[in-house]
């Protein structure tokens, strides 16, 4: 397969870039970034695109499937703004313009508890892009919605003291559904869900996921 990908800068991204160029099932890889990527390999190709400038590259975004990571926070946007057109804008954007191109299966990162009609505001912009990517007519669309993710050599103060609470509470089997997962799990799940390819859409919570992944 011919795999498109959004997002190989963040840690679920890179740990599904990693996954992607070892698996002998993806033929080539492209990844569509802001900076370019230090990493080189015969299957990868890197296209630095600016995302408010679709007509200069919506030609090169072709392939088989799409997989989307791509998402930032609050505080590093810095504005509920500023994060909406990174985590829906652009996200919506360019499945909107896979779709047009032809690309059959797309795989969303999204968030548990996501909602189009939660009252926060983060859960609710996942839900709408959700239902919006839903629209686009995909013959295959997988949509997975993770705990909280265990990212590597991670800096969020708060993900950190909340992944720690959530741990302390698994000792005594308590929030199991909500147990952290870590982000090399949640790719593998993304690419176990293309194999084979199936038409439908598919919504997986944690648990799913971890089925999805093999463990």
């Amino acid at each position: 397969m011919h795999a498109l990908l959004i997002g190989a800068t963040g840690a679920t991204g890179k740990d599904l870039l990693e996954l992607l160029l070892e698996d002998e099932h993806f033929r080539q890889v492209d990844v569509f970034v802001r900076r370019d990527l230090s990493i080189q390999h015969e299957k990868l190709k890197v296209h630095v695109i600016d995302f408010d400038q679709p007509e200069k590259w919506r030609h090169l975004v072709r392939g088989d499937c799409l997989f989307s990571c791509l998402g930032t926070t609050l505080k590093a946007a810095g504005s509920k703004e500023a994060q909406w057109r990174v985590d829906y804008d652009y996200q919506y954007q360019f499945a909107s313009i896979a779709r047009e191109n032809h690309v059959s299966h797309y795989v969303l990162v999204s968030s548990g508890g996501s909602s189009p009609n939660s009252p926060f505001f983060y859960p609710r912009m996942k839900g709408q892009l959700e239902e919006a990517v839903k629209e686009l007519g995909f013959p295959g669309v997988t949509i997975l919605r993770p705990p909280v993710l265990v990212r590597k050599n991670s800096d969020r103060t708060m993900e950190v003291a909340g992944i720690k609470a959530v741990q302390f509470f698994n000792r005594f089997g308590l929030l199991r559904s909500q147990e952290p997962m870590p982000t090399e799990k949640l790719a593998q799940a993304m690419i176990q869900s293309l194999k084979p390819p199936k038409s439908g859409i598919f919504t997986l919570a944690a648990d799913a996921i971890r089925e999805c992944a093999g463990s």
